[in-house]
């Protein structure tokens, strides 16, 4: 049976010792201590913790420019390739020395900006957006070891993210396909596929567009996916952002973040693969137990509690794995709006809303500041009664991660433990964004935003790295059973002493997530490489393991 939630006995400890920031009465729960930052598991037979620890961390010196986004790993030259928007380029690291990784070169984009990289079998894949974002773009193939160029291809417009089948005789591309400004360009989003089984220079593309669901717009928002966009057709309005694939290599998903949904992608034939459907993420109810939120950025306290409110989990990275013969997909359920492209911004307070008096007869109260007042909310695929007064409230992501089955059921989501967790770690920076310290910050928009992730084989045990891209930090879950992922650790290397926009602040917003395996990995342990937005640092974490029997 499918559980909406699944709280794991780690989570009810946190819960047990966090009562005083949730619930009803309103109590203030940053006054508890903020504990240790250490391994937290479920220990059983056969159960194995990990605990990370920081190893070693390249700066690039340049804070607050996105100078250490995506980050892969090639174990033939013990490189990391690091997407670096803010010198239009990859940064290539010598790892071997995993405690002090340093510079060793850049590969220059040619024509437009990077911004993903995958490495497989010695070939480096880059991303490359065009010089004016809504016009195609292309992947570049250098060589990991002598950086050489192999060649390069063209895709759909804005590539935003691309990664490599398990055997490397192909490469899928998420093309964004974003507006520009106020939708005057407008291209359609789609998915390339890059079969490399006869060698980069004989390299053939096929571009997947969603152009055969432009007559079934009303169908998919029935469905609950959100086609929004001003004037845009179904083509126009999904935007891929992220690409999981099956172990097998047979099936793809692509999260189509701000549709709230996932494409599905037959790979059984890679000269010939096929878009087989759309699939809506549904929402998350965070008026039931487990599913609390702190909505408010202006009561001056920690207060995890349930809202009428319902979350639209939009996950922007996505990463795939097996358990007993069948594949699941963890997602890191961000949320994103596009109040940069649509006239006069998608989202809207609480307080700016008309509410159906019908649904929420205490409109007033909850629109203080204290309550819902703050809260920031989107209209765009609400229900609405006659007058145009919204019947619900939705919020963009869901503050969480979860797991879905193979025929986009949810097995599992993590409802408010990330919140909980942080609350405990560190009450007095609770919420903080990536460009301030400042407690309670993200409470009325997301949250600690969880943006990437990454996955893990140790001990016979997955494990899911979820980055949280506003606090800063790694929460760890063991997930090898989807239906009850047990909470491991959460680690936060952000030193809140000093400003985010600080040289020297440790590691702030973390962007791209990569698993190192121990028979790849420089020292012989598992590892796992982050990228951080916004302090430029990548850092290496070194994980040790502890077998129980």
């Amino acid at each position: 049976m499918m559980k909406k939630y699944a709280l794991s006995l780690a989570a009810m400890l946190f819960a047990a010792g966090l009562s005083a920031c949730s619930g009803d009465d309103g109590s203030d729960g940053a006054t508890g201590p903020a504990g240790e930052d250490g391994a937290v598991g479920e220990p059983g037979t056969n159960s194995v913790l990990i605990e990370l620890s920081l190893l070693g961390r390249y700066v690039s010196g340049l804070t607050e420019e996105s100078a250490a986004e995506i980050v892969t790993y090639d174990p033939a030259t013990k490189r990391l390739f690091v997407v670096n928007a803010a010198e239009v380029s990859i940064d290539v690291l010598d790892a071997a020395n995993p405690s002090a990784p340093a510079k060793l070169g850049s590969i220059q984009s040619e024509g437009g900006s990077a911004n993903s990289v995958a490495v497989s079998g010695g070939i480096v894949a880059v991303a490359i957006q065009a010089g004016t974002k809504t016009d195609n773009g292309k992947v570049e193939f250098y060589n990991s070891s002598s950086l050489a160029k192999l060649g390069e291809v063209a895709v759909g417009a804005l590539p935003d993210m691309l990664t490599f089948t398990p055997d490397g005789k192909a490469v899928l591309v998420a093309n964004e396909g974003e507006p520009d400004a106020g939708y005057a360009v407008d291209p359609v989003g789609s998915i390339s596929v890059i079969d490399l089984r006869a060698g980069v220079a004989a390299a053939t593309v096929k571009t997947l567009g969603f152009e055969a669901y432009n007559d079934r717009a009303d169908e998919l928002r029935a469905k609950g996916v959100r086609i929004y966009g001003p004037g845009s057709s179904v083509a126009q309005d999904l935007e891929p952002e992220y690409i999981a694939i099956s172990p097998d290599g047979k099936t793809a998903w692509a999260t189509l973040q701000e549709a709230n949904a996932a494409a599905v992608i037959d790979l059984s034939d890679i000269a010939s693969p096929t878009l087989v459907d759309i699939r809506p993420f549904g929402l998350k109810d965070h008026s039931i137990i487990g599913n609390e939120l702190d909505a408010s950025d202006r009561d001056g306290r920690i207060n995890i509690r349930n809202w009428p409110v319902k979350g639209l989990y939009q996950p922007d990275a996505i990463a795939a794995y097996d358990f007993n013969g069948k594949t699941y997909y963890v997602t890191a359920n961000e949320g994103d709006d596009r109040n940069d492209f649509i006239p006069g911004e998608e989202t809207k307070r609480v307080k700016a809303a008309a509410l159906d008096a019908t649904i929420f007869p205490d409109a007033a109260t909850l629109k203080l500041d204290a309550n819902l007042g703050r809260l920031t909310i989107t209209p765009y695929g609400a229900k609405t009664n006659a007058a145009g007064e919204l019947q619900e409230l939705l919020v963009l992501g869901g503050r969480s991660f979860s797991i879905w089955n193979s025929d986009g059921a949810q097995v599992y989501d993590s409802g408010s433990e990330f919140e909980r967790i942080v609350a405990q770690r560190n009450p007095g920076f609770f919420n903080a964004s990536n460009d301030n310290n400042n407690f309670d910050d993200r409470s009325d928009n997301k949250g600690p935003e969880p943006e990437g992730v990454a996955l893990g084989k140790i001990g016979g045990h997955t494990f899911a790295f979820i980055g949280l891209e506003r606090i800063g930090g790694v929460m760890v879950y063991d997930v090898s059973n989807p239906q009850n992922a047990r909470f491991v650790q959460y680690l936060n290397t952000r030193d809140f002493t000093k400003l985010a926009s600080d040289p020297t602040a440790g590691d702030v917003g973390p962007e791209g997530l990569h698993f190192i395996p121990a028979d790849n990995s420089p020292n012989g342990k598992p590892m796992l490489a982050v990228g951080n937005e916004v302090s430029g640092t990548t850092s290496l974490f070194q994980i040790d393991v502890v077998e129980l029997k």
